[in-house]
């Protein structure tokens, strides 16, 4: 008889080169899966309002395709045009919205903290509505948010929309080509299959990359860990709390109940302060 095998690491390791804000965007997402995390930190500043100096650059379009690298969908503004939705693509437009940067009577710059974190909360919001699923069916996903909003001279000339794309992570630094229909793509299994997290070897080990699973894999996150509190509970209490679900999501997911393997990551305490409050579980698959 072959006892169960487990892996428990924290996921720091498991999130090594995707901790880039995906989670997204990595704008978009927090912890360890924000592909928006590389961006440079916007410094906040003020001015009287002034009166138009051009006219306006026009809001982007809604449900446009862009061809994008990993770079670009994280970088603040883009200047790319929209392809064919029927041709290759690597993000769509799924929102466009209105920035509110005018406080007591002052302009905010659009690089301001204040106004990039408008963005930053609207955005991941108003994905959960356009993908679909479940809170857990999104965790599990490689999709992930991203944003833009005009250049500094853009907004000095009136400029004042926000962008909301929605990309999938392929793997380390890459993104994946996007097809089908996006909206409701996680309500459908078929869609949650061609979007979801996987493994190229057993978290923790050598070789071991985060990949969409409509690629080559052996390992599938297949459950989330939701962990309660609002102050870092330790290492030590985060680990505990993963190992009884992710053994029985492990067994669950296995031919055998005898015979299985399964892995847990949870978050680290930097992760948490950036809004990650759970851990995943893996298994073969």
């Amino acid at each position: 008889m072959t006892r169960p095998s487990a892996t428990v690491v924290p996921t720091a390791v498991l999130a090594a080169g995707l901790a880039v804000g995906l989670a997204v965007g990595v704008a978009g997402c927090t912890g360890g899966d924000d592909p928006t995390a590389d961006r440079p930190p916007a410094a906040p500043s003020s001015t009287p309002v002034p009166p138009p100096s051009a006219t306006p650059v026009p809001a982007p379009p809604d449900r446009a395709c862009y061809r994008l690298a990993y770079d670009e969908a994280i970088a603040p503004t883009t200047d790319h045009q929209p392809v064919a939705c029927r041709s290759r693509h690597t993000s769509m437009t799924f929102a466009v919205g209105r920035l509110d940067t005018v406080v007591d009577g002052h302009l905010l710059a659009v690089d301001a903290d204040r106004v990039q974190a408008q963005v930053a909360e609207a955005c991941p919001e108003r994905l959960a509505a356009f993908v679909g699923g479940t809170r857990e069916d999104r965790r599990l996903s490689m999709l992930r948010a991203v944003w833009f909003t005009p250049s500094v001279e853009e907004s000095d000339s009136g400029a004042s929309w926000y962008r909301c794309d929605v990309v999938a992570l392929a793997a380390q630094d890459r993104l994946a080509p996007l097809t089908g229909r996006l909206a409701g793509v996680l309500d459908e299994t078929a869609g949650r299959d061609r979007y979801a997290m996987c493994g190229t070897a057993q978290p923790g080990t050598k070789g071991f990359e985060r990949v969409v699973c409509a690629a080559e894999h052996s390992w599938r996150a297949i459950a989330v860990v939701p962990l309660a509190g609002t102050a870092y509970p330790g290492e030590e209490k985060v680990r505990a709390a993963g190992e009884g679900p992710c053994r029985d999501a492990g067994a669950a997911a296995a031919e055998s109940s005898l015979d299985y393997q399964w892995g847990y990551e949870w978050p680290t305490a930097e992760q948490w302060a950036g809004g990650q409050r759970y851990g995943r579980c893996w298994a073969p698959g």
